[in-house]
């Protein structure tokens, strides 16, 4: 069993990475070998280690470190395990939400455009995602869906932001994903250069000449990219325009549109093939 530490003050140093720190300071765009992000409850906790993510310590409610669920995954990793009792971590944000434990973990190294459209059949394009909570439902629409790829325009969301790991349960551990490429400007150059690796590119937006989702043109493309735009706006112009197809999904009651990460589970369950 690793060391186990009680704390009892919530100001207590060993709690600041989980209490006081940003987003920002966690992710640590000057030195992203040192970025960090948190995991919480024990399933999350477990798809990230089984991921391969290196843990850093443990935050865990003081009446639970001795259960077994606990124990199993304090022996993977040799990793201080702070416990305090729960009047302390109520204090924390959202620990209601957490099931009693949580995990600071190293981020993992982002694999390239090309390692993660390499033999990829389906993917999806975020553009401008900004909204935590939609990052994490599309990720977890994607496991589901057969999707076997997710790339972020920079403006997006980071999917492991705190909430977008928790609204995903864990699924941005399952899924490659990556930020598309600085040097490519999107949408032009981005747009161009997954065509470059053989992917048909569809814009998901209402347009008058847009295609139906269910279309047959789509369905049976050998490799597509599905791209979802921003909360609101949509994609810009600019991407419709540039992408092959336009495609929207046929609605009823004078509905025009939906969520971006609702849209996003009928475009994956229709296009991405069912197993």
């Amino acid at each position: 069993m690793p060391e186990i530490i009680e704390i009892t003050d919530f100001l207590a140093p060993e709690l600041d990475i989980y209490a006081r720190f940003t987003e920002v300071q966690l992710l640590n765009r000057h030195e992203p070998e040192k970025g960090i992000f948190i995991a919480e409850s024990p399933k999350v906790i477990e798809r990230a280690l089984n991921a391969g993510c290196v843990p850093i310590s443990f935050l865990v409610e003081q009446r639970q470190v001795e259960s077994q669920e606990q124990e199993r995954l304090f022996r993977r990793g040799n990793v201080p395990v702070y416990t305090a009792p729960f009047h302390v971590l109520t204090q924390l944000t959202g620990f209601a939400l957490t099931r009693g434990m949580l995990r600071a973990m190293r981020r993992p190294k982002q694999p390239s455009v090309g390692e993660i459209c390499a033999g990829a059949r389906r993917i999806a394009v975020l553009e401008n995602v900004v909204n935590p909570t939609n990052v994490g439902a599309i990720f977890r629409s994607a496991a589901a869906l057969n999707v076997d790829g997710v790339l972020l325009t920079q403006a997006c969301s980071d999917p492991l932001y705190r909430r977008a790991i928790r609204v995903s349960m864990g699924t941005v551990f399952q899924i490659p994903w990556t930020f598309l490429d600085k040097q490519f400007s999107w949408p032009l150059q981005g747009i161009a250069h997954l065509r470059e690796l053989g992917f048909q590119t569809v814009a998901m937006a209402l347009r008058e000449d847009s295609l139906r989702v269910d279309d047959s043109r789509l369905v049976d493309a050998p490799r597509l990219a599905i791209v979802l735009g921003t909360e609101g706006d949509g994609l810009a112009c600019e991407t419709i325009a540039a992408c092959d197809y336009t495609v929207c999904i046929p609605m009823s009651h004078g509905v025009d549109s939906l969520n971006v990460a609702a849209a996003s589970s009928v475009a994956f369950w229709q296009l991405c093939g069912r197993k």
